[in-house]
C-alpha cells in the first residue's frame, strides 16, 4: 500500500504526515504537488493523504480554493473510482468542500484558534476503517480554528443510519460529553466516512501522535488501522 501526500501552497502539516508515515509506520510515501494531475503511479487500493494546514492561504473559505486545484481534480476522480483519500484538519475541509463527504467545517464555538490534546471515542461496529482502534479513548492533538463540524438533521440522521460517523470527542473515560466537545461540533462529530467507505475526513492530528520522542502513539492506531484493513 503507498501513500500519497499532497502539498498545497500554506499547507504546514505535510511534513508531519510524511514522517509519520515514512519513519514512524515504515510504509512508501509518495510526495504530491498541487499543480500536478498524475496519480498514474496509484492504484485503488493505496491511499491519498490530503494534510493540515491552511491551504491557499483559506482566505476565500477554508478549504474552498484547494478543492478546484488540478490535484485535487485527479483526486476526486481517483475517491469516485474506489481508491482511498483521508483528509486530516485542513484537508478533512477540502474534502466537505469538494463533495466528497457531507457537511461542513466552521468557526469553532469560542471563535478561538485551539491547540491542544483531546480525547476521541471510536463508534463500535462502525465501518471496517477503524475497527483496530474501538475501544479505550484514545488521546489525539487538535490544532484549528475552524473545526466546528455541522450538517443538517437530515444529513447527521444519515450519517448515524449508516454507520458513518467514525470518531466523537469524549472526555479520558470515554463519555461523550458537552464539556468534551471542545470546538461545539455538532454531536461531537469528529471524524466521518462516506457511503462507500473510502474516504475519510477528521479534524484531529494522528500523525502528531505516532512517536515515542513525543509521548504519544496512539495517532498510530488510526493510521495502522488503515493500512490494516487494506
Amino acid at each position: 500500500m503507498k501513500f500519497g501526500v499532497v502539498t498545497f501552497p500554506g499547507s504546514n502539516c505535510d511534513h508531519d504526515m510524511i514522517d509519520s508515515l515514512r519513519n514512524d509506520l515504515g510504509q512508501e510515501v509518495i510526495e504530491l504537488w498541487h499543480k500536478d494531475k498524475d496519480l498514474s503511479a496509484f492504484s485503488t487500493t493505496d491511499c491519498i493523504v490530503l494534510p493540515g494546514g491552511f491551504s491557499y492561504g483559506d482566505y476565500l473559505r477554508c478549504g474552498a480554493i484547494a478543492r478546484f486545484s488540478p490535484m485535487m481534480q485527479s483526486v476526486i476522480e481517483f475517491a469516485n473510482k474506489g481508491g482511498r483519500v483521508i483528509g486530516v484538519c485542513n484537508g478533512f475541509q477540502v474534502l466537505c468542500e469538494a463533495g466528497l463527504l457531507p457537511g461542513v467545517l466552521l468557526r469553532n464555538q469560542n471563535q478561538q484558534f485551539i491547540c491542544k490534546n483531546v480525547f476521541l471515542k471510536s463508534e463500535n461496529n462502525v465501518a471496517s476503517l477503524t475497527k483496530d482502534v474501538t475501544g479505550r479513548p484514545l488521546m489525539i492533538p487538535i490544532a484549528h480554528g475552524e473545526g466546528r463540524y455541522y450538517a443538517d438533521d437530515a444529513t447527521l440522521d444519515e450519517l448515524e443510519r449508516n454507520k458513518q460517523i467514525l470518531f466523537r470527542y469524549c472526555d479520558e473515560f470515554g463519555n461523550i460529553i458537552d464539556s468534551a466537545n471542545h470546538n461545539g461540533a455538532i454531536r461531537n462529530i469528529a471524524g466521518i466516512c462516506n457511503k462507500e467507505r473510502n474516504v475519510f475526513g477528521m479534524m484531529p492530528h494522528p500523525e502528531r501522535a505516532t512517536s515515542n520522542a513525543l509521548g504519544n502513539t496512539d495517532g498510530q492506531l488510526i493510521l495502522q488501522s488503515l493500512i490494516n484493513n487494506n
